[in-house]
């Protein structure tokens, strides 16, 4: 198994996309360490997973208090003697459906802030005790590259954490501490796509399941990548397998967008 033996820290672990790494990274052999801000989706994620034969442990917990997050990794590290893989993976709050020059200042900048101040919280906490041959992983969407009208602050925080990653990168590389990001074009079967791509239906005036065929077409495998089909690529991100990486964004857009 790609992840046997190593301790891995999701946050927003309760979340469709959480679930979905956190599944995927326990099938490997990861014992995952679940992070979020209610009890009850993590433990449904934790029973999932320990049902399936996994490791998991899960702490109610928000990755924008600073002091929180720390003392959380420093408990991981002392119960375990290390961490692996710190994953940030909570949502960001973001408001679409309105264009920039429409849409109040707060709602605009709210993502901006939420993603960067919580991957510069959770990477740092993590790094303080990672060994050489630690991975920070990111996740972030293709309007980063790509822009798209009403996504409101969100491409732009998307952007601002690949541009993170990569100075986290040069800083802690020589440490021997690897940061890899991931880029989806947005997979359906999560919660927070599905509700984005109903609001640009109804903004585009056509159904959602025409909404679904012309994304997928947009591409050059013709389909939108999956939860799975993105999980499976954080677990060879996450692994020893991907050792000479960091600093790169890897592009699981289905050919969305060509690098």
């Amino acid at each position: 198994m790609l992840l046997s033996g190593k301790v891995a820290i999701l946050y927003g672990a309760g979340g469709s996309v959480g679930v979905a790494m956190a599944q995927a990274f326990a099938a490997e052999g990861a014992v995952v360490v679940l992070a979020g801000r209610r009890q009850e989706p993590l433990d449904a994620v934790q029973a999932r997973i320990v049902s399936a034969g996994g490791k998991a442990e899960c702490h109610v917990l928000d990755a924008l208090d600073a002091d929180a997050v720390d003392a959380f990794a420093r408990d991981v590290f002392t119960r375990h003697g290390y961490i692996d893989v710190s994953f940030n993976l909570i949502g960001y709050g973001d408001v679409q459906g309105q264009a920039v020059t429409a849409m109040p200042l707060d709602q605009f900048m709210q993502p901006i802030d939420l993603a960067v101040r919580s991957h510069v919280i959770t990477a740092r906490a993590a790094a303080r005790h990672m060994q050489p041959g630690g991975v920070i992983l990111a996740l972030t969407a293709n309007c980063g590259r790509q822009p798209y009208p009403n996504t409101g602050g969100f491409g732009v925080a998307c952007a601002a954490i690949e541009a993170l990653c990569r100075q986290l990168a040069t800083e802690l590389g020589p440490d021997g501490i690897a940061v890899r990001c991931m880029m989806s074009a947005g997979s359906p079967d999560s919660a927070g796509v599905s509700e984005v791509f109903d609001l640009h239906a109804r903004l585009a005036g056509i159904a959602r399941a025409e909404m679904d065929r012309r994304a997928g077409e947009g591409t050059m495998l013709r389909h939108l990548p999956g939860l799975a089909e993105v999980a499976d690529v954080a677990v060879m991100l996450a692994s020893d397998r991907a050792r000479a990486m960091t600093a790169t964004i890897t592009n699981v857009t289905c050919g969305q967008i060509a690098d």
